[in-house]
C-alpha cells in the first residue's frame, strides 16, 4: 500500500507494520517445500484462529477494547473505522494466501505472494518517504518501487523450464500487481494483488506457453 505522504501515522509506525508484514514472506518460502494438502493443513486453521478473533475484536466489545487498548497503534485508519468495521491486514493476508494456495499452481503462487510481500511492503515506504508525484490513487515512486522490486522477484523465483516466455509472463504478473496496488480498489490488496497476479500469470501460460506444464512443481512433493 503505496500513498502520498501523510500525518495519519508516523513514519516508524510503518515501519513496524512493515517488518511484521516481511515475516508472511515466510509463507511462500515454506511452501516451496511442502505439498498443497500440507500447507494447507497449516494454513486453514490459523486462517480461522486468526479471522476469528479479528471478527471478535469487531463485533465483541470488550475484545476490541482489548485489542485497541495494546494493538490499535499498528491499525491503520480504516481498520480503527468502528462504522466500517474492516478485517485487518494479517487476516487478509492468511486468507489471500489460503485462497491462492487453493486456486493457482505452487510456481504461481510463490511468485504472486513474494511479490505481495516484497514489493507492497517497498511501496509503502518509499511511498510514504518519498512520494510527490500523483499515479492513479497512489504515488508514482511507491508505485516504481512496486514495480521493480517485482521484477526482480520474478528473475529468482522458480520456473517450470526457466525460458524467456516465463519471465516475461513474471514481468507481465508484476506489472498488474503494481497497477492493481495503484488503483487501490475496496478489495484489501493483500487479497487483491496476488490474485490478480496469479490469474494474469495463469492466463498468460495457458495461452502463450500452453506446452509448459506449470504444476510441474506441484508433482516433486
Amino acid at each position: 500500500m503505496n500513498d502520498l505522504p501523510n500525518v495519519e501515522q508516523s513514519y516508524g509506525v510503518e515501519l513496524v507494520r512493515k517488518a511484521i508484514h516481511l515475516c508472511s514472506l515466510s509463507i511462500p518460502i515454506v511452501y516451496s517445500f511442502i505439498s498443497q494438502s500440507t500447507a494447507l493443513a497449516i494454513l486453514v486453521p490459523l486462517t480461522l484462529v486468526v479471522g476469528l478473533a479479528d471478527l471478535a475484536r469487531l463485533f465483541h466489545p470488550p475484545v476490541g477494547h482489548f485489542y485497541h487498548e495494546y494493538f490499535g497503534w499498528l491499525l491503520r485508519a480504516h481498520e480503527r473505522d468502528g462504522e466500517r468495521r474492516r478485517l485487518n491486514g494479517a487476516t487478509y493476508v492468511l486468507l489471500s494466501a489460503t485462497l491462492c494456495v487453493v486456486i493457482f499452481p505452487k510456481l504461481i503462487v510463490i511468485t504472486a505472494f513474494s511479490i505481495l510481500i516484497i514489493s507492497d511492503t517497498l511501496a509503502a515506504l518509499v511511498g510514504r518517504k518519498f512520494g510527490r508525484h500523483q499515479f492513479l490513487r497512489k504515488s508514482l515512486e511507491g508505485t516504481a518501487a512496486f514495480l521493480l522490486s517485482a521484477l526482480v522477484v520474478v528473475l529468482i523465483t522458480p520456473k517450470v523450464e526457466y525460458l524467456f516466455i516465463e519471465y516475461l509472463i513474471g514481468g507481465f504478473g508484476a506489472l498488474s500487481g503494481a497497477v492493481v496496488e495503484a488503483i487501490s480498489i475496496a478489495v484489501d490488496d493483500n487479497l487483491s494483488i496476488p490474485l490478480s497476479i496469479g490469474a494474469v500469470m495463469w492466463l498468460l501460460y495457458l495461452f502463450l506457453a500452453p506446452g509448459i506444464q506449470i504444476t510441474a512443481l506441484d508433482k516433486l512433493l
